[in-house]
């Protein structure tokens, strides 16, 4: 792929970065050739194992993250877009506090670039309603026909107000991000390419202290790795403080219905025979049922055969229908049939049989009574079902067209993963033209961590990159590395367990704790520690790898919860984060980090094991003990930083 020609890649710096990258990788591979082919204790096989694993898992999110920031660059200032655009701000909001929602707002109409200004409140509050028309904000909500139908949570918010604005670009914000008057002029000129779609800027937050104890900054993210991704036309969209072109998105409206809806009839269609076999499991000894059922099978047979031959599924599906139609018509008029026939032989004198014989199949009277739902074959629930999954105008669904992807909790990865499929580019304009709020306590901060990786994962699982049509293999990679990260709680499981293991009952994962080890080992943990710190250049990147390693129960929980909603259809809530200091004690909230005291607590008590076993002479190995006693003190240094965050209740600063 030929890198962007906007991208600025600084000579020197960028070498250095490549040869940190390269050496890393190198000595990795060095290191997990060695322990593959040279060093497994397959006596004790069930921690030497696992732990080679886990070593290649990380070896593997090593060489994803190389490739990444072997592109990270500087876009270069655009110009202002030469001519006159039509943009929406589009403030999305649920249960947050009014006064929040209206401080964006108003900070939205103070930005240059005319534009109109849009409230989207998923709570429908009568009282916000009030204040965005005394400000003149634009307020819209849920339309009726979002009525006992999945709402999708904010993209389907967004996907509502799509279709009742207009505007050709349009700017996605959270309540809580306080928009810079300028921040329509320094991103519209990037859409002077008419194949750019979105434009995502940093998400910054005015209210962390510089320790950042909550780790929300997130500046390696917002730094090194979201600069490479934009070199490999892959900066997805991150939720808020994106700029996207609307035509872009009304295609993959477009593009997804169609292939949303053809991929549940060829399903369906397969499945149909099935389907018909259980509605005669169901159906009552009936001659009439058993023909309209015969005629049902020979039109989803038509079906088929109408598909194979190219015939639109729209017009395929019509002739379905109204065949369908047809056959429950027939049904009812032989039943009536039937009914005046029995009338006859009973003697009946009150003229209904003669009424009866008066009708016929396309009678007004028979149609109306020949409705799905009150014909016979209405009770033939696995039948109607069939039926109405045939059905192009996805009547499930509040509207039939979602620009903003709804396969997952998140909506931005999978919408901007589209985009670049349909061949539509982005851009990582790499300034804060936004500050917003950031969780004030670990449970809020938690809660939302729980949420990107379990709509991460749902991706992955529903439509996962490597696979994807569309992608150039870098830019499968780039997403995939995303979400490849959210597996680590299994390794990280591992890299604490193996230490317990060795120091409590003198398991060993490799044949002997020697020289050779450690000649394999030091250098890739070297060069690996001096990759991050190269590419990120005074970036403080160590709250983020303590967080990456101490939220292992997080990220198991958010698979294995992931894991059961995409295939056991086991329901994930969409939390919103709060936007206020949480009041839970101190002991409140270390329950909420119970797994990593554990951890720390075993980890610490293998410690004392292990040093008493050396002074009694009975370890193992003293050279084993030591490495592993230090293994043991920088695990406690990274789950540490969980217990720190357990007590921390905000700080008091005034708002830029």
């Amino acid at each position: 792929m030929a890198r962007p020609a906007d991208i600025e890649y600084k000579g020197t710096q960028l070498l250095v970065v490549r040869a940190f990258v390269f050496l890393s990788l190198a000595f990795g591979l060095r290191y997990l050739q060695w322990r593959w082919m040279n060093s497994l204790n397959m006596a004790q096989w069930w921690v030497s194992v696992p732990l080679v694993v886990a070593e290649t898992y990380a070896m593997i999110d090593g060489f994803l993250f190389g490739m990444t920031v072997w592109r990270s660059g500087h876009r270069r200032k655009v110009e202002p877009l030469a001519r006159p655009a039509t943009v929406d701000v589009l403030i999305t909001t649920y249960n947050e506090p009014i006064d929040l929602v209206m401080e964006t707002a108003r900070a939205a109409l103070r930005i240059k670039y005319p534009h109109a200004t849009y409230i989207l409140d998923d709570g429908a509050r009568d009282e916000l309603a009030e204040l965005a028309q005394l400000e003149g904000v634009g307020y819209i909500t849920r339309s009726e026909e979002w009525v006992d139908r999945p709402l999708h949570a904010k993209a389907g918010n967004l996907n509502n107000a799509l279709m009742v604005t207009s505007g050709e670009f349009l700017l996605i914000l959270d309540s809580d991000q306080v928009p810079d008057e300028n921040i329509l002029d320094k991103t519209l000129g990037y859409f002077a390419d008419d194949k750019v779609a979105l434009v995502q800027t940093p998400q910054h937050f005015w209210n962390v202290t510089r320790s950042d104890p909550l780790g929300t900054q997130a500046t390696l993210f917002y730094g090194p790795i979201m600069r490479g991704k934009d070199g490999w036309n892959s900066a997805f969209f991150c939720g808020s403080n994106a700029v996207l072109r609307r035509e872009a998105l009304m295609q993959l409206a477009l593009t997804g219905y169609v292939h949303d809806v053809a991929a549940v009839l060829k399903s369906n269609l397969r499945g149909a025979r099935r389907v018909l076999a259980r509605a005669r499991h169901q159906a009552p000894d009936s001659a009439s049922i058993d023909t309209s059922l015969a005629q049902i099978d020979e039109a989803i047979e038509e079906v088929r055969s109408a598909t194979r031959r190219g015939v639109s599924l729209a017009e395929a599906t019509l002739q379905f229908q109204r065949r369908v139609n047809l056959i429950s018509r027939e049904a009812i008029h032989r039943d009536l049939q039937e009914i005046r026939r029995d009338l006859e032989e009973i003697g009946d004198d009150s003229g209904v049989a003669d009424a009866l014989m008066r009708l016929g199949p396309d009678d007004a009277v028979v149609d109306e009574l020949a409705q799905l739902e009150a014909s016979p074959l209405g009770s033939l629930s696995a039948l109607m079902e069939m039926v109405a999954s045939l059905d192009v105008n996805r009547a499930h669904e509040s509207q039939p067209l979602m620009p903003l992807a709804i396969i997952s909790i998140t909506e931005d990865m999978a919408t901007a993963m589209r985009l670049h499929a349909l061949g539509w580019k982005s851009v990582y304009h790499d300034e804060i033209l936004a500050n917003g709020l950031a969780p004030e306590d670990l449970g809020s901060a938690l809660q939302q961590r729980l949420r990107w990786a379990q709509g991460t994962l749902q991706v992955m699982l529903r439509e996962n990159p490597l696979a994807k049509r569309g992608l150039s293999f870098a830019q499968r990679l780039m997403y995939f590395a995303t979400m490849w990260n959210y597996l680590s709680g299994f390794a990280t499981l591992i890299f604490a367990a193996t230490p317990m293991a060795y120091l409590l009952f003198d398991v060993r994962p490799v044949h002997a704790y020697s020289v050779t080890f450690l000649s394999h080992l030091v250098p890739y943990l070297l060069f690996n520690q001096l990759m991050f710190v190269v590419v990120s250049r005074k970036i403080p990147t160590w709250r983020g790898q303590q967080y990456s390693f101490a939220l292992f129960p997080l990220w198991i929980r958010a698979t294995f919860t992931t894991v059961a909603n995409v295939y056991f259809d086991r329901q994930l809530s969409f939390i919103v984060t709060p936007k206020s200091r949480a009041r839970t004690s101190r002991a409140q909230m270390l329950k909420v980090v119970w797994p990593q005291l554990v951890t720390i607590s075993l980890l610490v008590l293998s410690t004392i094991v292990g040093v008493i076993k050396l002074l009694a002479h009975a370890a193992p190995s003293v050279e084993g003990v030591w490495l592993n006693v230090v293994w043991v003190a920088l695990d406690v240094l990274l789950i540490s930083v969980v217990i720190q965050a357990a007590g921390y209740r905000g700080f008091e600063v005034a708002a830029p």
